[in-house]
Protein backbone atom coordinates (compact mmCIF):
# COMPACT_ATOMS: atom_id res chain seq x y z
CA UNK A 1 0.00 0.00 0.00
CA UNK A 2 1.40 3.36 -1.03
CA UNK A 3 -0.39 6.61 0.56
CA UNK A 4 0.12 10.13 -0.68
CA UNK A 5 0.56 12.79 2.10
CA UNK A 6 -0.31 16.33 1.81
CA UNK A 7 0.89 19.02 4.57
CA UNK A 8 -0.36 22.25 4.07
CA UNK A 9 2.01 24.20 6.17
CA UNK A 10 1.95 28.30 6.78
CA UNK A 11 5.16 28.86 4.68
CA UNK A 12 5.54 25.20 2.97
CA UNK A 13 3.37 22.48 1.53
CA UNK A 14 4.94 18.89 2.06
CA UNK A 15 4.24 16.03 -0.12
CA UNK A 16 4.99 12.17 1.64
CA UNK A 17 5.43 8.85 -0.37
CA UNK A 18 4.46 6.32 2.69
CA UNK A 19 4.57 2.30 2.28
CA UNK A 20 3.93 0.37 5.06
CA UNK A 21 7.57 0.27 5.93
CA UNK A 22 8.01 4.27 6.00
CA UNK A 23 8.77 7.20 4.41
CA UNK A 24 10.26 7.38 1.16
CA UNK A 25 10.02 10.65 -0.40
CA UNK A 26 9.14 14.00 0.66
CA UNK A 27 9.25 16.87 -1.30
CA UNK A 28 8.33 20.68 -0.96
CA UNK A 29 6.73 24.21 -2.35
CA UNK A 30 6.94 27.56 -0.60
CA UNK A 31 3.58 29.59 -0.60
CA UNK A 32 4.97 33.45 0.39
CA UNK A 33 2.86 35.34 2.13
CA UNK A 34 2.41 39.18 1.92
CA UNK A 35 1.66 41.58 4.51
CA UNK A 36 0.16 44.82 2.91
CA UNK A 37 -0.66 46.55 6.58
CA UNK A 38 0.70 45.71 9.87
CA UNK A 39 -0.74 42.68 11.35
CA UNK A 40 -1.86 41.73 8.36
CA UNK A 41 -1.00 38.13 7.07
CA UNK A 42 -2.66 37.04 3.41
CA UNK A 43 -1.65 34.44 0.67
CA UNK A 44 -2.87 33.87 -2.67
CA UNK A 45 -5.46 30.81 -2.40
CA UNK A 46 -4.95 29.71 -5.94
CA UNK A 47 -1.07 29.14 -4.52
CA UNK A 48 -2.30 26.75 -2.26
CA UNK A 49 -2.98 24.83 -5.43
CA UNK A 50 -0.19 24.87 -7.23
CA UNK A 51 2.25 24.15 -4.35
CA UNK A 52 0.40 20.63 -4.61
CA UNK A 53 1.16 20.53 -8.10
CA UNK A 54 4.98 21.63 -7.84
CA UNK A 55 5.18 19.08 -4.83
CA UNK A 56 3.79 16.37 -6.21
CA UNK A 57 6.17 16.79 -9.71
CA UNK A 58 9.45 16.73 -7.45
CA UNK A 59 8.10 14.00 -5.36
CA UNK A 60 7.35 11.84 -8.51
CA UNK A 61 10.94 13.15 -10.07
CA UNK A 62 12.40 11.47 -6.92
CA UNK A 63 10.15 8.41 -6.82
CA UNK A 64 8.58 7.53 -9.69
CA UNK A 65 7.90 4.05 -9.35
CA UNK A 66 6.31 4.75 -6.13
CA UNK A 67 4.77 7.81 -7.16
CA UNK A 68 2.70 5.37 -9.88
CA UNK A 69 1.42 2.98 -7.14
CA UNK A 70 -0.34 5.55 -4.99
CA UNK A 71 -3.39 4.40 -3.55
CA UNK A 72 -4.67 6.75 -1.49
CA UNK A 73 -4.35 10.45 -0.10
CA UNK A 74 -4.71 12.09 2.82
CA UNK A 75 -3.55 15.78 4.31
CA UNK A 76 -2.71 17.48 7.42
CA UNK A 77 -2.91 21.27 7.79
CA UNK A 78 -2.70 24.74 9.40
CA UNK A 79 -5.53 25.58 10.51
CA UNK A 80 -7.96 28.97 10.98
CA UNK A 81 -6.25 29.94 7.60
CA UNK A 82 -9.94 30.73 5.58
CA UNK A 83 -10.97 32.14 2.36
CA UNK A 84 -14.60 33.23 0.90
CA UNK A 85 -15.08 30.84 -1.95
CA UNK A 86 -18.26 30.61 -4.69
CA UNK A 87 -20.08 28.23 -5.83
CA UNK A 88 -18.21 27.29 -8.47
CA UNK A 89 -14.96 27.01 -6.26
CA UNK A 90 -13.51 30.18 -7.29
CA UNK A 91 -11.97 32.15 -4.45
CA UNK A 92 -12.94 35.87 -3.48
CA UNK A 93 -10.17 37.75 -2.43
CA UNK A 94 -6.84 36.77 -0.82
CA UNK A 95 -6.84 34.13 2.00
CA UNK A 96 -6.08 35.16 5.76
CA UNK A 97 -3.85 33.08 7.84
CA UNK A 98 -4.45 32.29 11.17
CA UNK A 99 -1.55 34.57 12.24
CA UNK A 100 -3.43 37.44 10.73
CA UNK A 101 -4.15 39.91 13.72
CA UNK A 102 -6.92 42.34 11.70
CA UNK A 103 -9.59 41.52 14.01
CA UNK A 104 -7.93 43.17 17.22
CA UNK A 105 -11.04 45.85 17.52
CA UNK A 106 -13.72 43.45 16.45
CA UNK A 107 -12.70 40.49 19.07
CA UNK A 108 -13.44 42.60 22.37
CA UNK A 109 -17.07 43.52 21.00
CA UNK A 110 -17.39 39.76 20.26
CA UNK A 111 -16.61 39.01 23.32
CA UNK A 112 -18.67 41.23 25.28
CA UNK A 113 -21.62 40.27 22.77
CA UNK A 114 -21.17 36.54 24.19
CA UNK A 115 -21.20 37.69 27.53
CA UNK A 116 -17.52 37.90 28.68
CA UNK A 117 -14.17 36.17 27.04
CA UNK A 118 -14.45 33.68 30.34
CA UNK A 119 -17.92 32.66 29.00
CA UNK A 120 -16.47 32.33 25.17
CA UNK A 121 -13.91 30.06 26.06
CA UNK A 122 -15.78 28.08 28.61
CA UNK A 123 -18.51 27.26 25.77
CA UNK A 124 -15.91 26.82 23.04
CA UNK A 125 -12.59 26.00 24.54
CA UNK A 126 -10.67 28.83 22.29
CA UNK A 127 -10.09 32.17 22.79
CA UNK A 128 -11.23 34.72 20.94
CA UNK A 129 -8.78 37.27 20.76
CA UNK A 130 -7.60 39.49 16.88
CA UNK A 131 -6.08 35.91 15.47
CA UNK A 132 -9.68 34.64 15.89
CA UNK A 133 -11.82 33.31 12.89
CA UNK A 134 -14.74 34.51 14.29
CA UNK A 135 -12.98 38.23 14.92
CA UNK A 136 -11.78 38.44 11.15
CA UNK A 137 -15.02 37.16 9.96
CA UNK A 138 -16.51 40.11 11.66
CA UNK A 139 -13.72 42.38 10.33
CA UNK A 140 -14.86 41.28 6.76
CA UNK A 141 -18.36 41.64 7.59
CA UNK A 142 -17.49 45.59 8.22
CA UNK A 143 -14.73 46.24 6.06
CA UNK A 144 -15.37 43.92 2.78
CA UNK A 145 -18.97 42.73 3.36
CA UNK A 146 -18.86 41.53 -0.62
CA UNK A 147 -16.59 39.23 -0.31
CA UNK A 148 -18.52 37.46 2.78
CA UNK A 149 -22.23 37.96 0.56
CA UNK A 150 -21.03 36.40 -2.90
CA UNK A 151 -19.48 33.40 -1.02
CA UNK A 152 -21.10 30.00 -0.77
CA UNK A 153 -18.66 28.81 1.42
CA UNK A 154 -15.76 29.15 4.16
CA UNK A 155 -13.00 26.48 3.42
CA UNK A 156 -9.29 26.22 4.80
CA UNK A 157 -6.29 25.98 2.26
CA UNK A 158 -6.86 22.10 2.71
CA UNK A 159 -10.45 22.10 2.43
CA UNK A 160 -10.06 23.91 -0.57
CA UNK A 161 -7.60 21.97 -2.53
CA UNK A 162 -9.19 18.44 -1.40
CA UNK A 163 -12.78 20.35 -3.22
CA UNK A 164 -10.80 20.72 -6.00
CA UNK A 165 -9.95 17.40 -6.27
CA UNK A 166 -12.96 15.48 -5.68
CA UNK A 167 -16.00 18.28 -5.65
CA UNK A 168 -16.35 17.65 -2.07
CA UNK A 169 -17.03 20.53 0.16
CA UNK A 170 -16.23 19.49 4.03
CA UNK A 171 -13.91 19.91 6.78
CA UNK A 172 -13.24 17.64 9.41
CA UNK A 173 -14.12 18.27 12.90
CA UNK A 174 -10.50 19.30 14.16
CA UNK A 175 -10.32 22.16 12.01
CA UNK A 176 -14.10 23.00 12.44
CA UNK A 177 -12.94 22.53 16.95
CA UNK A 178 -10.09 25.02 16.35
CA UNK A 179 -11.90 27.74 14.39
CA UNK A 180 -13.62 28.77 17.56
CA UNK A 181 -16.91 29.01 15.59
CA UNK A 182 -18.15 25.67 17.23
CA UNK A 183 -19.20 24.94 21.33
CA UNK A 184 -17.91 21.57 22.81
CA UNK A 185 -20.76 19.65 21.68
CA UNK A 186 -20.02 20.22 17.77
CA UNK A 187 -22.72 23.12 17.40
CA UNK A 188 -21.93 26.49 15.13
CA UNK A 189 -22.16 29.36 17.84
CA UNK A 190 -24.35 32.01 15.45
CA UNK A 191 -23.14 34.43 17.64
CA UNK A 192 -19.26 33.88 16.22
CA UNK A 193 -20.30 32.60 12.98
CA UNK A 194 -22.10 36.09 12.07
CA UNK A 195 -22.61 36.36 8.74
CA UNK A 196 -20.73 33.35 8.02
CA UNK A 197 -22.94 31.07 9.52
CA UNK A 198 -24.75 28.88 6.98
CA UNK A 199 -21.69 29.26 5.17
CA UNK A 200 -19.15 26.88 6.48
CA UNK A 201 -18.98 23.26 5.61
CA UNK A 202 -19.87 19.98 6.70
CA UNK A 203 -17.82 18.33 9.35
CA UNK A 204 -17.14 14.42 9.23
CA UNK A 205 -14.25 12.62 11.18
CA UNK A 206 -10.71 12.70 10.27
CA UNK A 207 -10.35 9.08 8.98
CA UNK A 208 -13.04 9.54 6.38
CA UNK A 209 -12.83 9.03 2.85
CA UNK A 210 -14.50 12.41 1.45
CA UNK A 211 -14.57 11.14 -2.13
CA UNK A 212 -12.08 9.78 -5.27
CA UNK A 213 -9.76 12.15 -7.26
CA UNK A 214 -11.23 13.61 -10.28
CA UNK A 215 -9.79 12.90 -13.57
CA UNK A 216 -8.54 16.95 -14.68
CA UNK A 217 -6.85 17.53 -11.04
CA UNK A 218 -5.58 13.52 -10.96
CA UNK A 219 -3.55 14.30 -14.30
CA UNK A 220 -2.56 17.50 -13.19
CA UNK A 221 -0.79 16.10 -9.64
CA UNK A 222 0.32 12.76 -11.95
CA UNK A 223 -2.00 10.66 -10.08
CA UNK A 224 -4.27 7.99 -10.76
CA UNK A 225 -8.12 9.13 -10.88
CA UNK A 226 -10.16 7.68 -9.07
CA UNK A 227 -8.06 7.03 -6.02
CA UNK A 228 -9.57 7.54 -2.28
CA UNK A 229 -9.24 10.63 -0.79
CA UNK A 230 -9.14 10.75 3.28
CA UNK A 231 -9.70 14.24 4.61
CA UNK A 232 -7.67 13.74 7.55
CA UNK A 233 -6.74 16.03 10.38
CA UNK A 234 -5.35 19.69 11.98
CA UNK A 235 -1.44 19.81 11.70
CA UNK A 236 -1.26 19.71 15.77
CA UNK A 237 -4.09 16.61 15.32
CA UNK A 238 -1.69 14.89 13.36
CA UNK A 239 1.67 15.75 15.03
CA UNK A 240 0.58 14.30 18.17
CA UNK A 241 -0.59 10.66 16.06
CA UNK A 242 2.50 10.44 14.50
CA UNK A 243 4.94 11.30 17.44
CA UNK A 244 3.19 8.76 19.77
CA UNK A 245 2.51 11.98 22.15
CA UNK A 246 1.07 10.74 25.73
CA UNK A 247 -0.10 12.94 28.88
CA UNK A 248 2.79 11.44 30.05
CA UNK A 249 4.81 12.61 27.18
CA UNK A 250 3.41 15.29 25.19
CA UNK A 251 3.94 16.71 21.73
CA UNK A 252 6.06 19.81 20.80
CA UNK A 253 6.40 20.96 17.57
CA UNK A 254 8.80 23.76 16.20
CA UNK A 255 7.96 24.90 13.07
CA UNK A 256 6.69 28.93 11.76
CA UNK A 257 5.39 28.77 15.41
CA UNK A 258 5.73 26.34 18.04
CA UNK A 259 3.36 24.07 19.98
CA UNK A 260 2.65 22.11 23.07
CA UNK A 261 -0.58 19.45 22.79
CA UNK A 262 -1.61 16.85 25.50
CA UNK A 263 -3.81 14.31 24.31
CA UNK A 264 -6.55 13.11 26.70
CA UNK A 265 -9.41 11.44 26.67
CA UNK A 266 -12.05 13.22 28.82
CA UNK A 267 -11.93 17.22 28.27
CA UNK A 268 -11.52 19.03 31.25
CA UNK A 269 -13.45 20.93 33.23
CA UNK A 270 -13.26 23.96 33.46
CA UNK A 271 -10.30 23.96 30.86
CA UNK A 272 -6.82 25.01 32.13
CA UNK A 273 -6.29 28.77 32.20
CA UNK A 274 -4.71 29.32 29.35
CA UNK A 275 -5.10 26.49 27.47
CA UNK A 276 -6.65 25.68 23.83
CA UNK A 277 -8.67 22.92 24.23
CA UNK A 278 -9.45 21.15 20.67
CA UNK A 279 -11.27 17.49 19.36
CA UNK A 280 -8.79 14.93 18.92
CA UNK A 281 -8.49 13.26 15.56
CA UNK A 282 -11.49 11.27 15.61
CA UNK A 283 -11.14 10.42 19.79
CA UNK A 284 -10.34 12.63 22.42
CA UNK A 285 -9.44 15.72 23.18
CA UNK A 286 -6.08 18.18 22.92
CA UNK A 287 -5.22 20.50 25.19
CA UNK A 288 -2.85 22.88 23.70
CA UNK A 289 -0.65 26.17 23.97
CA UNK A 290 0.45 27.78 20.77
CA UNK A 291 3.20 29.80 20.74
CA UNK A 292 3.09 33.72 18.29
CA UNK A 293 6.22 32.59 16.48
CA UNK A 294 9.10 29.93 16.32
CA UNK A 295 10.85 29.71 13.24
CA UNK A 296 9.17 32.87 12.03
CA UNK A 297 10.95 34.57 14.94
CA UNK A 298 14.52 33.19 13.54
CA UNK A 299 13.72 33.92 10.17
CA UNK A 300 12.88 38.05 10.93
CA UNK A 301 15.92 38.18 12.43
CA UNK A 302 17.71 36.54 9.49
CA UNK A 303 16.09 39.21 7.18
CA UNK A 304 16.82 41.79 9.66
CA UNK A 305 20.59 40.75 9.61
CA UNK A 306 20.75 39.49 5.52
CA UNK A 307 21.67 36.04 6.92
CA UNK A 308 20.21 32.84 5.90
CA UNK A 309 18.09 30.92 9.00
CA UNK A 310 19.89 27.73 8.21
CA UNK A 311 23.33 30.19 9.50
CA UNK A 312 21.86 31.44 12.09
CA UNK A 313 20.99 28.16 13.66
CA UNK A 314 24.69 27.63 12.66
CA UNK A 315 25.91 30.66 14.83
CA UNK A 316 23.53 30.34 17.19
CA UNK A 317 25.98 27.23 18.61
CA UNK A 318 28.69 29.40 18.95
CA UNK A 319 26.64 31.21 22.11
CA UNK A 320 26.92 29.77 25.26
CA UNK A 321 23.45 29.10 27.22
CA UNK A 322 22.01 32.17 28.29
CA UNK A 323 23.50 33.63 25.04
CA UNK A 324 25.90 35.79 27.46
CA UNK A 325 23.31 37.75 29.10
CA UNK A 326 21.12 38.40 26.38
CA UNK A 327 16.91 37.43 26.87
CA UNK A 328 14.60 37.96 24.10
CA UNK A 329 10.72 37.55 24.33
CA UNK A 330 9.15 36.21 20.74
CA UNK A 331 5.97 37.64 20.70
CA UNK A 332 6.33 39.39 17.16
CA UNK A 333 2.45 40.98 16.75
CA UNK A 334 1.33 39.63 20.11
CA UNK A 335 1.56 36.68 22.56
CA UNK A 336 -0.33 33.73 22.66
CA UNK A 337 -0.54 30.73 24.94
CA UNK A 338 -0.07 31.44 27.84
CA UNK A 339 -0.64 34.90 27.97
CA UNK A 340 -3.07 35.60 25.07
CA UNK A 341 -1.92 39.31 24.71
CA UNK A 342 -2.41 41.32 21.29
CA UNK A 343 -0.64 44.54 22.65
CA UNK A 344 2.12 42.19 23.50
CA UNK A 345 5.58 42.64 21.25
CA UNK A 346 9.26 40.96 21.08
CA UNK A 347 12.07 42.42 22.19
CA UNK A 348 15.48 41.91 23.54
CA UNK A 349 17.14 42.79 27.23
CA UNK A 350 20.76 42.82 28.10
CA UNK A 351 22.27 43.39 24.64
CA UNK A 352 25.48 44.95 24.85
CA UNK A 353 28.68 45.97 22.33
CA UNK A 354 29.93 42.53 22.74
CA UNK A 355 26.84 40.45 21.27
CA UNK A 356 26.31 39.58 17.83
CA UNK A 357 24.63 37.57 15.54
CA UNK A 358 25.87 34.28 17.12
CA UNK A 359 24.00 35.63 20.86
CA UNK A 360 20.93 36.90 18.92
CA UNK A 361 20.03 33.80 17.09
CA UNK A 362 20.79 31.64 20.60
CA UNK A 363 18.25 34.05 22.42
CA UNK A 364 15.72 33.55 20.31
CA UNK A 365 15.44 29.89 19.95
CA UNK A 366 15.74 30.39 23.83
CA UNK A 367 13.21 32.64 23.76
CA UNK A 368 10.94 29.99 22.52
CA UNK A 369 11.95 27.06 24.64
CA UNK A 370 10.93 29.21 27.26
CA UNK A 371 7.12 29.84 26.19
CA UNK A 372 7.23 25.82 25.71
CA UNK A 373 7.91 25.25 29.31
CA UNK A 374 5.15 27.92 30.29
CA UNK A 375 3.05 26.43 28.30
CA UNK A 376 3.91 22.80 29.08
CA UNK A 377 3.04 23.79 32.85
CA UNK A 378 -0.30 25.45 31.95
CA UNK A 379 -1.33 22.02 29.63
CA UNK A 380 0.08 19.37 32.07
CA UNK A 381 -0.62 20.74 35.04
CA UNK A 382 -3.41 23.23 35.02
CA UNK A 383 -1.53 26.28 36.41
CA UNK A 384 2.20 27.59 36.39
CA UNK A 385 5.11 26.46 38.57
CA UNK A 386 4.95 22.95 37.86
CA UNK A 387 4.41 19.93 35.03
CA UNK A 388 3.90 16.62 35.74
CA UNK A 389 5.64 15.25 32.03
CA UNK A 390 8.19 13.14 31.99
CA UNK A 391 9.63 13.39 28.72
CA UNK A 392 8.11 15.13 25.15
CA UNK A 393 7.91 13.84 21.62
CA UNK A 394 8.87 16.24 19.01
CA UNK A 395 7.06 17.24 15.54
CA UNK A 396 7.76 19.83 13.03
CA UNK A 397 10.75 21.30 11.43
CA UNK A 398 12.71 21.57 14.59
CA UNK A 399 13.54 17.78 14.92
CA UNK A 400 16.62 18.40 12.52
CA UNK A 401 17.61 21.17 14.73
CA UNK A 402 20.00 20.08 17.11
CA UNK A 403 20.37 23.38 18.72
CA UNK A 404 16.49 23.97 19.19
CA UNK A 405 16.12 20.22 20.80
CA UNK A 406 19.13 20.43 23.32
CA UNK A 407 17.61 24.25 24.77
CA UNK A 408 14.10 22.56 24.67
CA UNK A 409 15.29 19.30 26.62
CA UNK A 410 17.64 21.75 28.62
CA UNK A 411 15.09 24.43 29.89
CA UNK A 412 12.21 21.69 30.04
CA UNK A 413 14.89 19.29 32.20
CA UNK A 414 13.25 16.27 30.34
CA UNK A 415 14.41 14.29 27.24
CA UNK A 416 12.52 14.34 23.82
CA UNK A 417 11.66 11.58 21.75
CA UNK A 418 12.79 12.13 17.82
CA UNK A 419 11.20 9.51 15.21
CA UNK A 420 12.79 8.27 12.35
CA UNK A 421 11.05 10.00 9.77
CA UNK A 422 10.96 13.65 11.44
CA UNK A 423 8.17 14.59 9.56
CA UNK A 424 5.18 13.76 12.29
CA UNK A 425 2.15 15.50 10.98
CA UNK A 426 2.87 13.37 7.51
CA UNK A 427 3.00 10.55 9.71
CA UNK A 428 0.15 11.39 11.53
CA UNK A 429 -2.32 11.70 8.10
CA UNK A 430 -0.68 8.74 6.84
CA UNK A 431 -1.99 6.74 10.31
CA UNK A 432 -5.53 8.20 9.42
CA UNK A 433 -5.18 7.23 5.69
CA UNK A 434 -4.53 3.46 6.92
CA UNK A 435 -7.23 3.60 9.62
CA UNK A 436 -9.73 5.15 7.39
CA UNK A 437 -8.93 2.07 4.81
CA UNK A 438 -8.89 -0.77 7.36
CA UNK A 439 -4.65 -1.72 6.80
CA UNK A 440 -3.61 -1.79 10.70
CA UNK A 441 -0.82 0.40 10.27
CA UNK A 442 1.11 1.61 13.62
CA UNK A 443 3.35 4.35 14.24
CA UNK A 444 6.00 1.31 15.51
CA UNK A 445 5.56 0.20 12.00
CA UNK A 446 5.40 3.17 10.12
CA UNK A 447 7.92 5.49 11.83
CA UNK A 448 9.14 4.28 14.63
CA UNK A 449 11.65 6.11 17.57
CA UNK A 450 15.01 6.81 16.55
CA UNK A 451 16.53 8.66 19.34
CA UNK A 452 15.93 9.80 23.18
CA UNK A 453 17.97 12.67 23.65
CA UNK A 454 18.54 13.43 27.17
CA UNK A 455 20.09 16.79 29.10
CA UNK A 456 23.34 17.84 29.91
CA UNK A 457 22.25 18.22 33.88
CA UNK A 458 24.66 21.39 34.48
CA UNK A 459 23.28 22.54 31.15
CA UNK A 460 19.37 22.16 33.03
CA UNK A 461 20.58 23.76 36.16
CA UNK A 462 22.00 26.66 34.61
CA UNK A 463 18.36 27.04 33.09
CA UNK A 464 16.81 26.80 36.65
CA UNK A 465 18.61 29.20 38.12
CA UNK A 466 18.62 31.40 34.98
CA UNK A 467 14.69 31.49 35.10
CA UNK A 468 14.13 34.19 37.96
CA UNK A 469 15.78 36.32 35.37
CA UNK A 470 13.87 35.41 32.41
CA UNK A 471 10.36 35.84 34.11
CA UNK A 472 11.76 39.56 34.95
CA UNK A 473 12.20 39.95 31.78
CA UNK A 474 8.90 38.71 30.42
CA UNK A 475 6.85 40.60 32.94
CA UNK A 476 8.68 43.90 32.43
CA UNK A 477 8.22 43.53 28.62
CA UNK A 478 3.95 42.52 28.93
CA UNK A 479 3.94 45.68 31.99
CA UNK A 480 5.76 48.16 28.92
CA UNK A 481 3.31 47.30 25.83
CA UNK A 482 0.37 46.96 27.81
CA UNK A 483 -2.54 48.97 26.35
CA UNK A 484 -0.22 50.48 23.52
CA UNK A 485 -2.62 50.89 20.48
CA UNK A 486 0.13 48.79 17.83
CA UNK A 487 -2.45 48.94 15.40
CA UNK A 488 -3.38 52.11 15.18
CA UNK A 489 0.19 53.86 15.64
CA UNK A 490 1.28 53.46 11.99
CA UNK A 491 4.42 51.98 13.03
CA UNK A 492 5.58 49.02 10.97
CA UNK A 493 3.92 50.37 7.86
Amino acid sequence: MMILTIDFGTTVTKVGLWSDEGLLALTRAVITTAHPQSGWAEQDPLRWWTSVVIACAESRAQAPAAFGRVDVVACSGARQTFVPVTASGEPLGKGILWSDRRGVAEAPILAELLGGEDINWARTGIPLDAGAMAAKLAWLSAHQPDRLALSDVILSPRDFVLRRMTDEVVTDASFASRSGLYDFDGNAVRELAGPAMGKLPSVVPSDTVIGHLKPVPGAELGLRPGIPVVIGAGDRQCEVLGSGASEECPMVSWGTTANVSVPVHDRPVPSPAGAVVTRGANEGWLLEGGLSAAGSFLAWLGRLLDRPVDELAARAAKSPPGARGVTAVPWLDGARAPWWRDDARAGFVGLGAIHGADDLSRAVIESVAWDVLRCMEVVTAGRLGGSTAQGVTLGGAGTGLPLWVDVLTSILGIPAVRHRSGEAASAGAALLAGRALGMGLTLEQLDPVEAVITPDAPTVDFYRRLRPQVEHVATAVLAATEGFPWADSGLGR
